[in-house]
């Protein structure tokens, strides 16, 4: 079970905050941080718990203004568990002597343990064990079961066991002065005895939070019956009691959750629903066997399996446990997205960026039914991103480049540098490459799935109002007979504007413009992909002519790119002016760089200034294109392409990259597999020890990064691998490091499953569930056939 758990030896409390992210329970509804079971939020312990898409709405006055600000509310904390020998301290590890301690987190099964032994002040000692769940076969039930062990003692024991709604958001250390109270209480009650519930709800959204506890005891074997005190307090719930601790003899503490909303479907009032489904619940042993089996159902299908690579085997299956349990089965029909920093914590609100580019190509081959709902999340989005290109005096759509819950721009008016102590204008608004990625997501999923139904009903909608947006921001300069997009952001966060500008904004920013060619184009194939019917009504209805048709194919072939050097794609329009940066001075100086935006702006200096990149922003047209796809583009467009430019461009912008975004190594790993393998493969193996290692200097324990997560199993899954999907053919071009001895995964294309396994020098094709249709794959310049229950396997030539 070595490549399935992660352990923890020791207490330390200075990493109990990344060990509750990383430790985090899921289940595509509902998530709670793995924080100890007694433990309350203080500098040490965060123990919160969130609804997929649970978001809430407060004002602050602040840097002379008022803002608003939408964050993902903590949900009532149900794991709020504690006790002590009557007489004595209430248990805190901080106050006992740990003689052991041990906490695992079984992947495999969806299971948090812990074991600790420990010394108090009365030289007695006592061994605690803890196990939890949250359901992932019935989302709305979670398990906690508490075993105190006296070992040296006998006596009675108080136990406190509660809801507790009176939680605030107070997560992350940046957003402190501002306010953080999301959650009112509604009403508390107890029933038949060992029922307690509690219902909250969110001061401006209005969502009603119900949860139920039933609370039993055993000891051994044996259910005992003890006398219960209530404990209510507005927003909070408890029962208080005595039982006999007997030296040597177990005494369990058993606590079945359940959770609703007022959003639920099928239910009467959340209280109600939440109160019949402890009721009636099977025991934590009964729950957490079907729990378990649904776990092993999701793994059968999406394990990546790696040989003779013990750590790194468990860091994957870490992040795909962390992908599952963000968004599942659970999670369809719910009206959510994807979070950039997961369920786990309130990092950057809770709020939806441009990270399902990383995490979609994943779930595309494995569960696309998942995606295709959370595709839908933008496409009932639609309207809001109507009404935001509107107010810019634009056509088409504006998606946001952070989404909340009714689609309106929910990026932050202004952002606190912990350096320096300021709050700074926040221009990330300007990023409208976020429209391209959920275009390009769109297409995807339908090239992968060949799902008609979704394409023609939502998908090409979105598409062509995407479209409709980026032709109507491009302007054109008669003077260079070419077309540019002015005044936005690219995916490097570093320059927002030019040196000493007034406003904010950079001129034809290489990706920006080259990804609204690339959509330009994908709209007009989607418009062939329509059945004649299709087409007409949706050009009807969207009031799209012939003639805006044309104008994306004039801007397509006119738009501009910038370039300086030889063969250098310009990041922006004016960056070769920019000054080159001492990386090596300001490492000497501060050691860690990687948020240089903060350093330089506690000095009085920008960013602006240099040739410094967060992440990767040209690289990513070598991640998401390959060379032949950016040959043709950049054809269409009037440019040559010269695929020797490719290592040029990567070594330019890698050296002039501090790393501030853990998507750096996906990318930088990615765009390097092909011309230098083993800096492809160190870079792969950093980017694994993101979160884990929490390799960004304490940002993890806000919540993880599962843009980054998805990356590194999508590295090993479609770039190393080299899978591709184009005209009907499953294309395959490996390039398996020498690190990566062999890997094997099952896919799922056109509705047909496939089991692919290789090594740097071989790969292997097989078809045990397909139907009978057989399946085109392209390997090396040919193209095969794959009949059911065949198996295809050729040699790598490699490139000497």
């Amino acid at each position: 079970m070595k490549n399935w758990t992660l352990i923890y030896e020791g207490f330390e409390p200075s990493q109990e905050g990344l060990r509750e992210a990383l430790c985090t329970l899921g289940n595509g509804y509902f998530a709670t941080r793995g924080a100890a079971a007694e433990s309350v939020a203080g500098e040490i312990h965060y123990p919160g718990t969130y609804l997929a898409g649970g978001y809430n709405r407060l004002k602050t006055e602040i840097a002379g203004r008022v803002v608003e600000n939408e964050d993902l509310a903590n949900m009532p904390n149900w794991l709020l568990t504690r006790f002590r020998p009557e007489g004595g301290d209430w248990f805190n590890l901080m106050s006992v002597e740990i003689l052991s301690y041990r906490q695992e987190l079984n992947m495999k099964e969806g299971v948090l343990s812990r074991r600790v032994r420990f010394r108090d002040k009365q030289n007695r000692e006592t061994t605690l064990m803890e196990r939890r769940f949250v359901h992932m076969a019935n989302m709305h039930l979670a398990g906690l079961e508490i075993t105190i062990l006296p070992e040296n003692w006998s006596g009675r024991i108080q136990i406190h066991s509660a809801l507790d709604g009176t939680v605030i958001n107070s997560g992350v250390e940046r957003y402190k002065q501002l306010n953080s109270k999301h959650l009112e209480p509604v009403k508390t009650g107890a029933v038949d005895e060992d029922i307690l519930y509690l219902l909250v709800e969110t001061n401006q959204s209005c969502l009603r939070v119900a949860e139920a506890v039933r609370i039993h005891i055993y000891s051994e074997s044996e259910r005992i019956k003890f006398e219960r005190k209530l404990i209510e307090q507005p927003g909070y719930i408890a029962q208080e009691f005595f039982v006999d601790g007997v030296q040597k003899k177990p005494l369990k503490i058993e606590k079945t959750v359940s959770f609703y909303t007022s959003r639920d479907f099928a239910i009467s009032e959340p209280a109600v629903d939440a109160v019949e489904a402890v009721r009636h619940a099977g025991n934590f042993d009964e729950l957490l066997q079907s729990h378990i089996l649904q776990w092993d159902h999701l793994w059968n299908r999406c394990d990546i399996r790696l040989t003779e690579n013990d750590r790194a085997q468990m860091i994957l299956r870490l992040h795909i446990f962390h992908l599952l349990q963000t968004v599942s089965r659970n999670s369809i029909d719910l009206d959510i997205g994807v979070p950039a920093r997961g369920w786990h914590g309130e990092a950057y609100r809770g709020h939806i960026f441009w990270d399902e580019l990383f995490i979609f190509p994943y779930l595309n081959l494995r569960i696309p039914v998942l995606t295709r709902s959370l595709l839908l999340y933008r496409y009932h989005r639609l309207p809001a991103s109507r009404v935001a290109v509107q107010g810019e005096g634009l056509k088409g759509a504006l998606y946001p480049w952070q989404s909340g819950s009714n689609g309106r721009e929910e990026t932050q008016q202004v952002h606190l540098n912990p350096k320096s102590g300021r709050w700074l204008p926040d221009n990330t608004h300007l990023q409208r490459h976020v429209n391209t990625a959920i275009a390009y997501n769109v297409w995807q999923y339908f090239k992968t799935t060949g799902d008609l139904e979704f394409f023609f009903t939502y998908g090409a909608e979105m598409i062509l109002e995407i479209a409709r947006f980026l032709a109507s921001i491009a302007t054109y300069n008669k003077e260079l007979a070419r077309y540019e997009i002015l005044g936005v952001m690219g995916p490097d966060e570093y320059h927002d504007s030019y040196p000493g500008a007034e406003k904010p904004g950079l001129n034809n920013n290489a990706y920006t413009n080259v990804m609204t060619v690339y959509v330009l184009r994908t709209a007009v194939k989607a418009l062939d992909v329509l059945s004649p019917k299709r087409r007409h009504d949706l050009q009807e209805t969207l009031g799209l002519e012939p003639s805006e048709i044309e104008h994306w194919q004039e801007i397509t072939r006119k738009m501009r790119l910038v370039f300086h050097g030889e063969g250098i794609i310009s990041q922006f329009e004016g960056y070769d002016q920019l000054t080159e940066f001492d990386w090596e001075g300001y490492q000497k100086k501060y050691g860690d760089i990687q948020r240089l935006d903060r350093i330089l702006e506690a000095e009085e200096d920008t960013t602006n200034r240099y040739k410094a990149s967060k992440q990767a922003d040209v690289l990513m047209l070598f991640y998401l294109f390959s060379s032949e796809e950016l040959e043709e583009l950049f054809k269409e467009m009037g440019y040559d392409f010269d695929p020797e430019c490719i290592p040029k461009n990567i070594e330019y912008y890698l050296k002039r990259s501090s790393n501030g975004s853990t998507l750096s190594n996906i990318v930088h790993s990615w765009v390097l597999a092909r011309s230098d393998r083993p800096r492809s493969w160190e870079l792969f193996q950093k980017a694994l020890e993101s979160d884990v290692s929490d390799i960004q200097g304490g940002t993890t324990h806000e919540g993880i990064h599962l843009g980054a997560m998805a990356g590194t199993v999508d590295i090993l899954q479609r770039c190393y691998t080299g899978l591709e999907f184009h005209e009907d053919i499953l294309f395959l071009n490996p390039s398996i490091p020498e690190g990566l001895p062999q890997l094997s995964m099952k896919i799922k294309y056109r509705g047909n499953w496939f089991e692919i396994t290789a090594t740097p020098g071989s790969m292997a094709i097989a078809c045990d569930e397909c139907e009978m249709e057989a399946t085109k794959v392209g390997f090396q310049g040919e193209v095969y056939e794959l009949s059911p229950g065949e198996t295809l396997t050729f040699d790598i030539r490699r490139e000497k």
